[in-house]
């Protein structure tokens, strides 16, 4: 019954001007609109609850999968159902930050990321890309695999521009989530992203731009924020 009262709640909070916004980002129906400032007014009333996010998550209403992967409980979360949530995520919002940002935080985001990243599903492969770069923000370098990280990086290097559209975007974003938050790595990420050059994607018509990763890690190193690991993968 919870689940269907939040379900209400969203519908009465949706905006259409803002609606219209997501639209053209790539969000698709249904969904209602909520703006994602009022869905963590939300999360800060529910905290965690897990089985409240997998009810969310499966309605596949838009808004709710978001908010789902608010308060998800990291810590109780399978394999399964990851797994589950990768395979149901229809659109960028849900397979490049939703799943990615719970995946990172679970006991087996390494090891579905490795998996999904091997995927022909462009949404499949690119939560993989998103959680590899999620993990970088939120562990250690010594909880790294740093060997397999400069293989990736050469990876992204050589495949990169012959990738989908939304793999190559989220492939950028790894390589600048290892600039930025891998210390060790910063100058190699920074080579290895001058070599790659100008990554292009379809943002949609939208005015967003694919940021030039050596240009966007030099902006975080003049901040002094090189190494700099984040509480959660989560935002």
């Amino acid at each position: 019954m919870i689940a269907e009262q939040i379900i209400r709640e969203l519908k009465s909070h949706g905006d259409d001007g803002y609606k219209k916004i997501m639209i053209s980002h790539g969000v698709k129906e249904p969904f209602f609109g909520v703006k994602i400032e009022y869905l963590k007014k939300i999360q800060k009333r529910i905290k965690k609850d897990h089985q409240l996010a997998l009810d969310l998550y499966d309605t596949g209403i838009s808004d709710a999968m978001y908010l789902a992967g608010l308060i998800a409980d990291d810590a109780k979360m399978s394999k399964r159902d990851l797994q589950r949530w990768v395979e149901k995520a229809y659109c960028p919002l849900h397979s490049e930050y939703t799943v990615p940002w719970v995946a990172a935080e679970s006991a087996y985001g390494h090891e579905l990321a490795l998996k999904w990243i091997e995927s022909k599903k462009e949404g499949v492969a690119a939560a993989g890309w998103a959680t590899l770069g999620g993990l970088t923000t939120i562990k250690d370098d010594a909880d790294l695999d740093l060997a397999e990280l400069k293989q990736l990086l050469g990876r992204v290097e050589k495949t990169i521009h012959q990738q989908p559209n939304r793999v190559k975007y989220v492939m950028n974003g790894f390589v600048i989530a290892v600039g930025s938050y891998v210390k060790p790595f910063t100058d190699l990420a920074v080579k290895t992203s001058e070599r790659i050059g100008e990554v292009k994607v379809d943002m949609g018509g939208t005015a967003c731009k694919v940021p030039y990763a050596p240009d966007y890690i030099q902006k975080v190193r003049q901040r002094g924020r090189i190494g700099v690991k984040r509480k959660s993968a989560r935002c």
